[in-house]
């Protein structure tokens, strides 16, 4: 348990008695596969840390499509921030791909951190600017990089999302038909065989 605690909340400002302090603060919540934790037009008052397990985020399209917004791998913060640091209701629905255990924090919980634990405050300011930038990142990719890299990208980066979602919320995910995406799968094996 200890382990996803360190592994998350690592900042050289923050010493193990603060560790202690945080982690006293996280309830444990486990998720069946196909759970919902948070459902479109709620609004979030807590966060988790994802020990074990895979999420995705996705919201329906003006067409009624389910398109897949992200996906949430272990050692990872699943959070809809706009919701919960806003408090406004969530336009993506998160939900459990498979059986999770996580570790959840109530936003009161983190609001105490915030404002009585420096390194706590540092951590978060470090936190959301890779956000930031890794969400910057993404829109870049879909503009500047092909489908084939993309795929290959999440491959690399979150192989867990390729052994256990479906095609077509992988394809909605890069921004493809789930036909193009298979057409991607066989040239990749074609061309490494």
């Amino acid at each position: 348990m200890q382990s996803i605690f360190h592994d998350i909340y690592k900042h050289p400002l923050l010493p193990e008695a603060d560790l202690q302090s945080i982690m006293h603060l996280h309830k444990q919540v486990n998720f069946n596969k196909g759970d919902i934790i948070l459902k479109s037009g709620c609004i979030a008052n807590e966060y988790y840390l994802l020990e074990t397990g895979l999420v995705k985020a996705f919201v329906i399209n003006y067409n009624e499509d389910e398109i897949t917004t992200g996906f949430f791998t272990d050692g990872e913060i699943i959070i809809s921030p706009p919701s919960l640091f806003q408090h406004t209701p969530s336009q993506e629905t998160l939900q459990a791909v498979t059986d999770c255990v996580t570790w959840k924090i109530v936003f009161e919980d983190f609001q105490q951190l915030y404002h009585n634990l420096p390194g706590f405050r540092e951590w978060g300011r470090v936190w959301f600017s890779q956000q930031l930038f890794s969400l910057k990142q993404r829109s870049l990719d879909m503009i500047t990089e092909t489908a084939t890299n993309r795929y290959l990208k999440l491959i690399k980066e979150k192989p867990q999302v390729i052994q256990n979602v479906p095609l077509k919320q992988i394809a909605t995910y890069l921004g493809v038909t789930d036909t193009s995406l298979s057409r991607i799968r066989k040239d990749i094996i074609k061309t490494a065989g």
